[in-house]
């Protein structure tokens, strides 16, 4: 239902030794029915309609081949395994069949009764690692690209007013010069949904927090073309609660877990247009929400099936350490 990619290394403008060399262009990369700039290698989006519910077949989604590459795929289905029964035999002494299921208790707020009850409220979920001296990257090195980072993620994610307007450049301008472009076309189709949250027309959020669980890590490392890098990798679920008539619990949530690779190189091996942060590879899911709009890579709350065996357990949909491999419910 959504894009897939392989990973790659971003084209970045390369100091040549002794000397300021030509920036290199190495051409926009490939997405699938559409092109992007040059910042980002991959993008996975599943979209999962329910926490727990109707599960579509398996998802191939092809690609073209990269400068003449072929690209593998991976695919998505339910996953193995018989599911767990949900009832109690009737005794003989029973005068009426046992009830087929518990009711889920009544939720007073949008978290109650679903694991981001006990998540942080917003930019509190967003902890940074202690900065080290990692590589050639100094402390104060290492300290500033995870400060980047942070502030990234809290616009990304979590500014309200980012998310309702038109206008990306308050994301795009934290970014390397060099990258910006390739944001901005990301931007103009769909596949900014992996690291980037935008309403759709007409979607609100309720007056709550979102809530947020994850981790960070980084480490020095280089890229194809040789550039030191540092490498950061954020895995974060983001629940946003939209205003729902149901007390159903995370029947008006709306989950999103991504993870994403940033990078910052070293700024003694590129040109200064490409000192800053990049994004290296992004993949994500969302669950319980709207198709159509998510096709657009817009968030809205979807329509709720609870009455599936075979959908993505509650549990690993919360759960940042769970894969992103879930079924397909769009």
């Amino acid at each position: 239902m959504r894009e897939t990619g392989q990973p790659g290394t971003p084209e970045r403008g390369r100091m040549l030794p002794g000397a300021v060399g030509p920036r290199r262009d190495g051409g926009p990369r490939s997405w699938p029915g559409r092109r992007s700039g040059s910042l980002l290698t991959g993008i996975t989006a599943l979209l999962l309609l329910a926490f727990v519910g109707v599960v579509g077949g398996a998802v191939l989604v092809s690609m073209p081949s990269a400068r003449g590459r072929p690209v593998v795929f991976p695919t998505f289905g339910p996953p193995s395994g018989a599911p767990a029964p949900t009832s109690a035999a009737p005794t003989p002494t029973s005068a009426a069949p046992a009830p087929t299921s518990a009711a889920p208790p009544r939720a007073s707020g949008p978290f109650d009764g679903t694991p981001a009850a006990a998540f942080p409220q917003g930019e509190a979920g967003i902890v940074l690692p202690a900065a080290k001296r990692t590589g050639p990257f100094t402390e104060k090195q290492v300290a500033a690209a995870l400060a980047k980072v942070r502030k990234v993620l809290v616009t990304a994610r979590l500014d309200r007013r980012f998310m309702t307007d038109d206008d990306p450049e308050p994301l795009v301008r934290q970014f390397a010069r060099d990258a910006r472009a390739g944001l901005r076309k990301a931007f103009a189709s769909d596949t900014f949904a992996a690291y980037a949250t935008r309403l759709a027309p007409g979607a609100r959020l309720t007056a709550d927090q979102p809530r947020v669980q994850g981790r960070i890590s980084y480490r020095a490392t280089k890229d194809d073309d040789g550039i030191r890098i540092l490498a950061v990798t954020t895995n974060f679920v983001w629940s946003y609660a939209f205003p729902t008539s149901s007390t159903v619990p995370g029947d008006g949530l709306v989950v999103v877990h991504d993870t994403v690779v940033w990078s910052v190189p070293h700024p003694d091996d590129v040109e200064s247009s490409s000192t800053g942060l990049w994004i290296e590879d992004a993949n994500s899911y969302a669950a319980n929400v709207d198709c159509a709009a998510y096709d657009k890579g817009l968030l809205d709350l979807g329509t709720h099936s609870f009455d599936g065996p075979d959908g993505p357990d509650l549990d690993a949909v919360f759960d940042p350490a769970a894969t992103l491999d879930l079924p397909d419910t769009c």
